[in-house]
């Protein structure tokens, strides 16, 4: 079997361990690579960085909330060079003035407490459920804290000077995937919608009982999603994700 190349991109304060579930569902239909988005500090750069990490010719790419900026920004300086597209958990919308006034006041607190700023962002990322299970915030306390805090003032840097992705998007032609996550609280429902409203080869896929880090909060949801999206052929975990349900066998 031919494995196709797949580029994933990792959002703020993430890090490979974002895609662990992901990566081994993959593993039998895709070569990944997954990026550092970590040293540089415009959406321009980071995409530039990507390029250069991925493996050469045509690719898939997938990004997650920040990684989906990225993934945005690929579109733009390397369209001939995705084969696929998917973005999850993410948002089409240049930074809004409130947004970047929070990222400021974060990155000032990074500099004193940066596990304070580690323990704000989890309050938002994540459905209550899965905030009280150990396992998963562990994980994503130990990504921000191999990330840090310098690397996570470039990465909000990045985000703040994004454009505005929405003018673009109606020229995004390859098989595009775009997931949103039904209680997620930092990309709402509606900012995915409109992202798959604009692109004309999408498919939009809606995880449940989930949050921001999708991911990791379903992680067979949204392994069950990219193996459809990568493939053409329904992953193991269809039947969880809505808007995808299938009859039962008979």
């Amino acid at each position: 079997m031919t494995r196709t190349p797949l580029l994933l991109l990792p959002g703020l304060l993430e890090d490979a361990d974002a895609f662990a579930h992901q990566a081994a569902a993959l593993a039998e239909a895709a070569q990944l690579t997954v990026a550092d988005l970590t040293a540089s500090s415009t959406m321009a750069e980071l995409a530039r960085d990507a390029l250069r990490q991925a493996p050469p010719g045509r690719l898939a790419i997938a990004g997650h909330s920040m990684g989906g900026y990225v993934a945005l920004e690929i579109m733009r300086q390397a369209p001939e060079r995705v084969t696929r597209l998917a973005l999850l958990n993410t948002n089409a919308r240049a930074d809004s003035a409130e947004a970047t006034e929070n990222r400021r006041r974060l990155m000032a607190l990074a500099q004193t407490d940066f596990d304070a700023v580690v323990s704000t962002l989890m309050q938002r990322q994540m459905t209550p459920e899965h905030l009280a299970d150990a396992a998963i915030t562990a994980t994503i306390t130990q990504m921000a804290r191999a990330v840090g805090r310098e690397a996570f003032a470039r990465q909000q840097q990045a985000i703040i000077g994004r454009v505005d992705s929405r003018p673009h998007l109606a020229k995004i032609a390859c098989p595009t995937l775009v997931l949103a996550a039904r209680a997620d609280a930092i990309m709402p429902l509606e900012v995915m919608q409109e992202i798959a409203a604009a692109i004309p080869a999408s498919r939009l896929v809606v995880v449940e009982a989930s949050g921001h880090m999708a991911t990791l909060e379903q992680p067979e949801a949204v392994s069950a999603a990219l193996h459809e999206w990568l493939t053409g052929e329904p992953g193991r975990a269809a039947d969880v994700v809505a808007g995808t349900r299938r009859p039962p066998p008979s």
